[in-house]
């Protein structure tokens, strides 16, 4: 079942976008039924999951932190995270930059852009994400290579295509003054396919290709 979700999610994407399984919640077993099936990105958003996970699972799966990160959990990341999804302040990045030093690293990360109206979001605002850009540049083991954002939690279309149009304009902005800048995250489960059409380059889907969290 997981591996024809897959099939299904996949065959709608074009090649350009990167699909990010939504591992979290789910047993080792499923995500060796969705890894068997060709899958290698895995996110998750609890530090500890994610770390017993990648001692236990195939050691060629990237592992996405999608969740909201604190600075004392980046340690227990840092030798091993592919993307870190959620970057919302310059004191994460500093750490991230402290704790991929030490591993003798260059961890990606995405900055989180709050495009929803909804105060439960988390997210920098435009201004304070360029400021954040500008200030990384002076890190050596972080790498900013994208966006990310969250929609409203809606089933009005005209909404959502708002929201992720927002992003993409913003990424198109910042992708004029940093190179590194190739990642738009966003769309998940119920809206990827309008995300694609407004121009992700990268979805987050779990329940879609796993059923509804445990």
């Amino acid at each position: 079942m997981i591996s024809d979700n897959l099939k299904s999610i996949l065959s709608k994407l074009p090649k350009s976008v990167i699909l990010v399984a939504v591992s979290k919640t789910k047993p080792n077993e499923a995500i060796m039924e969705a890894y068997d099936a060709g899958q290698r990105v895995f996110g998750e958003n609890k530090v500890q999951d994610m770390v017993v996970k990648s001692e236990e699972l195939p050691s060629d799966i990237q592992w996405h932190m999608i969740g909201h990160l604190q600075t004392n959990k980046v340690k227990f990341i840092a030798p091993f995270v592919s993307l870190i999804h959620g970057v919302d302040s310059l004191k994460l990045i500093k750490e991230i930059d402290k704790r991929a030093a030490q591993n003798n690293r260059i961890i990606e990360c995405l900055l989180q852009i709050r495009i929803a109206e909804e105060e439960t979001k988390f997210g920098l605002s435009d201004s304070e994400a360029f400021q954040v850009l500008e200030s990384a540049k002076h890190y050596n083991n972080v790498r900013i290579t994208g966006l990310m954002g969250m929609a409203t939690n809606t089933i009005d279309k005209s909404i959502l295509r708002n929201e992720f149009a927002a992003l993409k304009s913003l990424f198109l902005k910042f992708q004029s003054v940093s190179q590194d800048m190739q990642i738009v995250s966003m769309g998940m489960s119920s809206d990827y396919e309008i995300a694609i059409e407004q121009g992700s380059t990268m979805v987050r889907v779990g329940s879609a290709i796993f059923g509804q969290r445990n």
